[in-house]
C-alpha cells in the first residue's frame, strides 16, 4: 500500500500508480495536463460530457478497465465495464443507448475466459436496454499485457433530471443507495488469496434502473455520483470542491458489512475510500429525502440517509465518528488498492 506523500504532478518526471488511484495526484494530472491540452480548463467535471444535437440533451463517457484479477466473486472485467460505463451515463440522468468496446489482447490469452467475458458483457447491456454496437481488438505480445484491458464508451439520451454539481444546495440530504467497500475487497481478497468468514462478492451492478424509479415517483435530485476509484469519501470531496460548500456525514450510519469492516481493519484499510462498482451517493432537499430512501431501500435494503450538505463557507467534507468527534476527509495521496476496476 503507497500512502506516501510524492510530488505534485508538475514537478514529476514520469507516471506513479497514484496517477490512476482517483486520489490528488489523479486528480492534479487533469487538471494541469489533460484540461489545458484539451483546451477545456473551465468545465465542470462529471461523470460525463453533456451536448445536444439539433433539439437532443445527450450525454457521452469513456471509461478503461484494467483489473486484476480478471474474474472475482460477483463478477469479472467484462460486466465491470458495462456497468460502468452504464453508471456514468446514468449519473447523468441519461438513459444509456449505445455502448463501443474496445478489447487490448495478450497474445496466449484463453478463448474460454474471453467468451465468458464477452458474455458477461451483453447480459449486462441487456439489463438497461443498452446494445453493443462497435469496437475494436488489439493484440500485444505475450507478456506485454496482462490478459485483457477494456475500453468502454457510451452514449445516452438524457431522460431524466440534470443532475449536477453546481445544483447541490445547503441542507440538501445525502443518500447513499447501498452497503460500501465491497467490490474493492473482493478484488484484493481474491488477489491477495485471503479468505474471511464469508466470500465477499463485488457490488458491481447497474444503477439506471433505480433512478427511474426515482424520477417516475417525482424526486428531486440535485446531484448524483456513483462511488468508484476513491470511493465515498473521494466522491464526497470532489463535490464539495467543485459546488463550494461544506459537508458532514455520520459514520455511523454508512452501511459496511461486516465482513467488509473485518477485512478492512486487517488490512489497514479505510472503507470510506474503498471503491464500489454498484453504489452511488444522491443530493435531494430535505422533504424529499424520506420518500427517496424507501424507494433505494427496494433496490438495495442497505440504502441509507448519512448526512447532509451545511454551508457555503469552508468547502470541506467532515464525518463524525463512532465517538461523536468529527475528522476532516481529505484526498488520498497514494493507492489503497491499485488495480480494482
Amino acid at each position: 500500500m503507497n500512502l506516501t506523500c510524492p510530488l505534485p504532478t508538475k514537478q514529476r518526471e514520469k507516471i506513479l500508480l497514484a496517477h490512476g488511484s482517483g486520489g490528488k495526484l489523479s486528480s492534479e494530472l487533469v487538471e494541469t495536463l489533460f484540461l489545458p491540452a484539451f483546451g477545456r480548463s473551465n468545465d465542470i467535471l462529471h461523470d460525463g460530457a453533456f451536448f445536444s444535437i439539433g433539439n437532443q440533451k445527450l450525454a457521452f463517457t469513456t471509461d478503461s478497465y484494467v483489473v486484476q484479477p480478471l474474474f472475482y466473486p460477483g463478477g469479472n472485467i467484462g460486466d465491470l465495464a458495462v456497468y460502468g460505463t452504464i453508471n456514468d451515463l446514468a449519473m447523468c440522468g441519461a438513459r444509456p443507448l449505445y455502448l463501443s468496446c474496445g478489447f487490448i489482447l495478450e497474445e496466449g490469452f484463453s478463448l474460454d475466459a474471453l467468451t465468458q467475458i464477452a458474455a458477461s458483457m451483453n447480459r449486462a447491456a441487456d439489463s438497461v436496454g443498452a446494445k453493443l454496437v462497435t469496437g475494436d481488438t488489439k493484440v500485444v505480445e505475450r507478456g506485454k499485457g496482462d490478459g485483457v484491458y477494456i475500453n468502454t464508451s457510451g452514449i445516452g439520451v438524457i431522460e431524466n433530471q440534470c443532475a449536477k454539481p453546481q445544483k447541490i444546495q445547503p441542507d440538501d440530504q445525502i443518500l447513499i443507495s447501498g452497503d460500501i467497500g465491497r467490490h474493492g475487497i473482493a478484488i484484493m481478497s481474491t488477489r491477495e488469496g485471503l479468505t474471511f468468514d464469508s466470500t465477499i462478492e463485488s457490488d458491481a451492478k447497474e444503477l439506471f434502473s433505480t433512478l427511474q424509479a426515482l424520477d417516475q415517483e417525482g424526486i428531486e435530485i440535485h446531484c448524483l455520483r456513483d462511488l468508484t476509484r476513491g470511493g465515498l469519501a473521494t466522491a464526497l470531496i470532489e463535490l464539495a470542491e467543485t459546488r463550494g460548500v461544506s459537508m458532514n456525514i455520520d459514520e455511523r450510519s454508512i452501511p459496511i458489512h461486516d465482513t467488509v469492516r473485518g477485512a478492512c481493519e486487517f488490512l489497514g484499510l479505510d472503507p470510506l475510500y474503498v471503491a464500489c462498482e454498484g453504489r452511488m451517493v444522491l443530493f435531494t432537499p430535505p422533504d424529499h429525502a424520506e420518500k427517496a430512501l424507501s424507494i433505494l431501500k427496494d433496490f438495495e435494503p442497505t440504502a441509507q440517509s448519512i448526512g447532509q450538505v451545511l454551508d457555503q463557507s469552508n468547502p470541506n467534507v467532515t464525518a463524525t465518528t463512532f465517538i461523536g468527534t468529527r475528522r476532516i476527509l481529505d484526498r488520498l495521496t497514494g493507492d489503497q488498492l491499485p488495480r480494482i476496476c
